[in-house]
């Protein structure tokens, strides 16, 4: 089977699905693969690379879509910009398709799919099992994520992180709040904390506060119990009630942190308003504010997609997409997953589709000209 990686088309992203290391490994395996020109240069993977690991380097996207038997990408298939052609049209009937897709957040994709014929693996949805462990794209960006939040919100903070005893004075160390305690939200404790800031976490999930307090952190308790994740550990959307009691709670602590970093997503919901225009407008001179939810709607409300604003003197950083700051790594575990996926499912060279299986029934959207994801199955008009 032809393996095809394209060049990320969507604006601002640096990353690319495979890297030459990951490319050697699945020519190993039996498949062919084809790159884009150019399509690993931001992430710091020039075609030389993928050459020397036998891959074979295509300018034409519409060749490379069109021979594909198998597209890896990182975004969701969208309109090229220079060919006017949405990816999906490009592809032949067959292909299977596999990148991030929040099919819960865009259905009509995988509508677009199924009328396509286009089978889909998406990568968030890859079930959170011991199994599927290497797999789990979601958490491999995550960490990056969590890591480069905090040393983005350190460039616009005008203050140092660590306690300093110096001869002009002592220096307090740098005070952060953590809004969710995920594998970002984890990742950015223990960045902030090696930097030497005191850092405080809240969660609607009491399980986390071992690992909170693990990693250095202080637990910021707020009345909550064992119904507030579900099944694959994923914080569950909650009432208005029970957020304006956590609003309440954390005002105190927001007011006095120099870095406040939200993390708090809910698969296939708006992300919930964490830090209100009113905490915002209590915070101190100078401080950041970290939303690390704009894609999906934001958890501060004056944050704005994709940009950096100041607003009532605080910094609020909308950042979108920050594994793409972090290309070459980011690139590289995103390669990982997707080997071990790949060699999960695969046959000398040859991708098996298997439906029995219970990460490929978890993580795929569609086959066969169906929609098989449940949960977007219903959400299509």
């Amino acid at each position: 089977m032809l393996i095809g990686v394209p060049k990320e088309i969507v604006s601002g992203e640096n990353r690319v699905a495979l890297v030459p290391d990951v490319a050697a490994k699945l020519i190993k395996k039996g498949f062919e693969i084809v790159v884009e020109k150019n399509a690993g240069s931001k992430a710091g993977f020039p075609d030389e690379k993928y050459i020397q690991a036998g891959a074979k380097i295509i300018a034409d996207p519409i060749q490379l879509y069109s021979a594909s038997d198998i597209v890896l990408k990182v975004q969701r298939p969208t309109e090229h910009p220079d060919l006017k052609k949405h990816e999906l049209e490009m592809m032949k009937r067959g292909t299977l398709l596999i990148s991030f897709l929040y099919s819960l957040h865009y259905p009509e994709l995988a509508k677009k799919m199924s009328v396509l014929g286009i089978d889909a693996i998406s990568m968030d949805a890859i079930p959170r099992t011991t199994l599927a462990q290497k797999m789990d794209a979601l958490s491999s960006q995550a960490n990056i994520a969590g890591y480069k939040s905090v040393i983005l919100a350190a460039n616009y903070l005008g203050k140092i992180f660590p306690l300093m005893m110096t001869a002009a004075g002592t220096i307090s160390p740098a005070k952060i709040v953590i809004m969710g305690a995920g594998v970002a939200g984890l990742q950015a404790l223990g960045t902030a904390r090696r930097l030497g800031a005191v850092v405080e976490v809240s969660d609607v999930r009491p399980a986390v506060k071992e690992e909170v307090l693990s990693l250095g952190g202080k637990f910021i308790e707020v009345p909550t119990d064992t119904a507030m994740q579900d099944t694959g550990g994923y914080a569950k959307g909650q009432s208005e009630e029970f957020l304006k009691k956590q609003k309440e709670i954390i005002f105190k602590h927001v007011t006095e942190a120099d870095i406040v970093i939200t993390t708090a997503l809910v698969p296939g919901k708006k992300a919930p308003i964490l830090l209100t225009e009113e905490m915002v407008k209590m915070m101190r001179p100078g401080s950041v504010v970290l939303d690390m939810a704009t894609e999906f709607g934001g958890n501060c409300q004056l944050s704005e997609k994709g940009k950096t604003v100041v607003k009532h003197n605080v910094t609020i950083i909308g950042e979108t997409n920050l594994p793409s700051l972090v290309p070459y790594h980011a690139s590289e575990m995103y390669a990982k997953n997707l080997f071990s996926l790949i060699e999960h499912s695969s046959k000398e060279g040859k991708f098996i589709f298997n439906m029995d299986d219970e990460i490929i029934r978890g993580a795929a959207i569609v086959k066969d000209g169906e929609v098989v994801h449940q949960k977007t199955k219903e959400l299509i008009k």
